[in-house]
């Protein structure tokens, strides 16, 4: 990995050197089908063509390529020797011309990663299908070019595939003669170039759009699959949320969609969850839904189908110059995902989900070692990677609805079609943005970009009540304090636009809110005068209605109503924004984790949002796995399994929230009397009332029946015979590996840390079995085999594989002191590992560190 690495540095000299005119690529796939040739990696041809400018004739640079080996090469047609210019990851440039043609004939590597050109081999019916991902750094991987998002062109495509095949690109193609050729793409950047190809199952429809100048715009409509996965795709509700998604950016943007076509392909084996390919969205294919899911599974999908078309303005556009300001597409695309979603389509609580969930994973990765500003300090691309995160994403996203309030929505959205139309096809950085934003807010952006944007940590507000001997408010004030982990690290106070909210019961026995005050928070303490006299509140607020990124904290009063009454809060944005804050306080070691296990056992099934509903049942079983002390986990899990049966039992047949209490069940099950019911239910010799055992339920509860030895291989090969699909292998995989036996751990460690012959998507599957919470004894011994392994991991396998190990192998569930003290050990010990690496592994110290402080609040509370 180090030989691949480019340094912001070096992007920068380069990018003030060359200028680029165009790419023509010629890929040559139909290597993919057949048996592959040779001992070294299964490879296709890539002929590229790229004419250049440079500014200062007779300079040197070099051109980005990853491949097992080059055929020819040949600059302004003088034949190079590719055995002293390519190193494997770049292409020395001497003596360049004012006016430049490089052409590259190389035999690069299809990939079982998921970066590069990804082949999949579909074991349902043996078809191969292709599809590319090169965020931030990989289209490399694939063709030769200057791999930096400032160095824009157009780029033409061909390619020629198996007769059989179908083949989209970023614009629109057709097939004569046996290749592909596809539109020149508008100038956009090398890492959203896109191919896809294979025997997909395509859909089609269509977009149209009269504006008020009368001009007509018509968007022609594609969606793609798997064959094998054809019966289950739902691509007319895909089209619907992408024709009002279209709606609304045109009504909001007043700029046309300008990537002529718009496909999105849902493909196998994704890293992420999906890509901004301007006419060409990848996403992984998961978004098909194989069994009954939840309202909340429909809204997730939707929300990430607006997301990627906010890109296609925000990203693709107009880009960010290098990766400090990755914020300026992504943090974007995660505001305007949801904001469209409750202005466009039929979610209209996205709001809710976006507090409860999105916030969610801000707040842990502003709490990290690792948190930094939203626009943050990117060395190279080892750093970029690591920063697809939860502050580039949904801080950022927190932020910018803080910044709505801030400069009102009107002068918001002025400032973004100002900044399309000045910036367009270009790329910019963060003042770019901010001088638009005070042209049409009339504010100084400065201050505030200072706090927000280029601060790390995250403010916790508290409130003050001081009431009258009448019993009204005499004074409320809002306390406002920084990280409450390292202040000394990230001490700055922000200004906080929040409301503050006053909550009482009713006559029925509902909590709801009397009265409510706007305020701006700014320093330690902030008196909020417009709540004065009024009627003392059973429930202060702060940041009612989301409007602030912070974290929330309650009065001793408020937490006691908490306690008692949560589930009477009749508002679920405000009900959604307590939970968040219980479960800050749980993590934080201000609140015992037994005390939110038994807030969720009483009051969730009175949840009315099932994506709450399920992020609390995520949340309790974090709670009991890592934060409960380790003499009461028994306890905890009887509970837990005893109140998801109790409320899987009692939930209405067919519902939503019978689905989720039964997908939970299976997440907690340790009990015989559990694990006999979910033996039954798959056997069909005991049945609930409504509830649908499909295949994908079929498999949640095979996992803990395997876990706890209920289950065998043949058992897993019999259910694989039943689902003899790409799902059903890694949801086998998975189940194989979480099986209690020292051997079976032994084999799972092999495959994925001395082996790279799984693909990306079993890795994965392999380390979410591994690691079992009901197996902490049987894992144990691996805590040592993991510190003396992935420096050389890191080094040996692809940058996704090495974060998908040390992330997933990290024996967190070894959670004592003696962990701690060996990961700090490895720390001192290796203070030249490469710094990506580093960061991940004082991520995960963090984690384990905040566990142990939760135990001993817990261990304290039972006491």
């Amino acid at each position: 990995m180090p030989g691949e690495n480019l340094s912001r540095d070096e992007a920068r000299e380069r990018a003030a050197l060359l200028s680029v005119d165009g790419y023509e690529v010629s890929l040559d796939v139909r290597s993919a089908t057949g048996a592959a040739e040779g001992d070294g990696p299964r490879t296709f041809r890539s002929v590229t063509t790229v004419r250049f400018r440079c500014n200062e004739p007779g300079a040197s640079s070099f051109a980005d390529l990853i491949a097992p080996s080059v055929t020819a090469l040949s600059l302004n047609g003088r034949d190079l020797d590719p055995s002293e210019v390519f190193d494997g990851s770049r292409i020395a440039l001497e003596d360049l011309a004012a006016d430049n043609e490089l052409v590259v004939d190389a035999q690069c590597a299809y990939s079982r990663t998921g970066e590069g050109l990804h082949r999949f081999v579909d074991p349902e019916d043996g078809e191969v299908y292709l599809y590319t991902q090169y965020e931030p750094a990989d289209s490399r991987r694939v063709f030769a070019n200057f791999e930096q998002p400032d160095l824009k062109a157009p780029f033409r495509f061909e390619v020629r595939a198996p007769e059989e095949w179908t083949v989209w690109s970023n614009g629109a193609g057709e097939r004569a003669d046996g290749v592909w050729r596809f539109a020149e793409t508008k100038p956009i950047s090398t890492y959203i170039t896109c191919v896809v190809a294979g025997p997909y199952h395509y859909v089609t429809d269509s977009y149209e759009r009269v504006f008020e100048d009368g001009t007509r715009l018509e968007i022609p409509l594609g969606a793609l699959c798997r064959k094998g996965l054809a019966p289950h795709f739902d691509a007319d509700d895909v089209f619907l949320v992408t024709k009002q998604g279209l709606d609304f950016f045109h009504d909001h943007f007043d700029y046309p969609y300008p990537f002529g076509k718009y496909d999105q392909a849902f493909v196998p084996e994704y890293n992420l969850g999906a890509m901004e390919n301007p006419g060409l969205v990848t996403f992984r294919e998961e978004f098909i839904f194989r069994g009954k899911v939840t309202r909340a599974s429909y809204e997730g999908r939707a929300n990430v189908v607006l997301h990627e078309m906010a890109h296609m303005w925000f990203g693709d556009l107009v880009t960010m110059e290098w990766w400090d300001d990755l914020w300026l597409k992504e943090s974007f695309a995660d505001f305007m995902g949801t904001f469209a979603n409750v202005g466009a389509t039929r979610f209209k609580d996205a709001w809710i989900t976006f507090a409860n969930r999105r916030k969610a994973w801000a707040y842990r990765a502003d709490q990290l070692p690792s948190t930094h500003p939203i626009t943050a300090d990117i060395r190279d691309l080892e750093d970029a990677k690591l920063n697809f995160d939860g502050i580039t994403y949904a801080k950022g996203a927190s932020v910018l609805k803080q910044l709505v309030a801030y400069v009102g929505q009107d002068a918001f959205l002025e400032g973004a079609r100002r900044y399309f139309k000045r910036h367009a096809y270009g790329n910019t950085r963060l003042g770019d943005l901010l001088s638009v934003l005070e042209e049409t807010s009339g504010r100084d952006m400065g201050a505030w970009a200072r706090s927000w944007l280029q601060t790390a940590g995250v403010n916790s507000l508290t409130p003050q009540v001081l009431l009258s001997a009448e019993g009204r408010v005499d004074e409320l004030a809002v306390v406002q304090e920084a990280a409450v982990i390292a202040p000394a690290e990230h001490p700055e106070l922000r200004p906080h636009r929040v409301a503050v909210g006053l909550y009482r019961r009713t006559g029925e026995g509902t909590l709801e809110r009397y009265a409510r005050a706007e305020v701006d928070v700014d320093g330690p303490r902030t008196v909020v005068a417009e709540l004065a006299g009024a009627e003392a509140p059973e429930l202060v607020l702060v940041n009612d209605d989301d409007l602030t990124y912070c974290k929330t904290r309650f009065d001793e009063n408020s937490l006691a109503t908490l306690r008692d009454h949560l589930g009477a809060l009749t508002d679920p944005l405000a009900r959604a924004l307590c939970w968040s804050a219980l479960w800050n306080m749980t993590r934080d070691a201000l609140l015992p984790a037994r005390d939110f296990v038994g807030l969720v056992l009483r009051f969730a099934g009175r949840e009315s949002d099932i994506g709450v509903l399920q992020m609390l049942h995520a949340w309790a079983n974090s709670a009991l796995t890592h934060y409960a002390a380790p003499d009461w986990r028994e306890t905890g899990a009887r509970l837990l399994g005893e109140g998801a049966l109790r409320e899987l039992r009692d939930a209405a047949p067919g519902g939503e929230p019978q689905l989720a209490w039964a997908r939970f069940l299976a997440a907690v099950a340790s009990s015989e009397s559990e694990l006999r019911l979910l033996r039954g239910l798959l056997e069909g010799t005991e049945k609930i009332e409504g509830l649908d055992v499909d295949q994908e339920l079929r498999w949640a509860f095979l996992e803990p029946l395997a876990a706890h030895g209920d289950a065998d291989e043949g058992v897993l090969a019999a259910e694989l015979a039943r689902d003899d699909t790409a799902s059903g292998k890694r949801h086998q995989v998975r189940c194989l590996a979480a099986r209690p036996s020292a051997a079976v751990k032994a084999q799972a460690w092999a495959q994925v840390v001395e082996s790279d012959a799984l693909s990306n998507a079993l890795v994965e599957a392999t380390i979410a079995g591994f690691a079992q919470a009901s197996q902490r004894e049987l894992i144990a011994p691996y805590a040592e085999k993991y510190f003396a392994t992935i420096e050389r991991v890191w080094a040996e396998r692809s940058i996704q594989i090495g974060m998908d190990v040390v992330r997933g192998l990290f024996p967190s569930l070894r959670d004592s002191q003696d962990t701690l003290d060996a990961t700090d050990a490895w720390l001192s010990a290796h203070e030249g590992a490469a710094p990506a690496l580093r960061r991940l592994v004082l991520e995960a110290r963090d984690d384990l560190a905040r566990a142990l402080r939760g135990q001993a609040c817990d261990a304290a509370a039972g006491r």
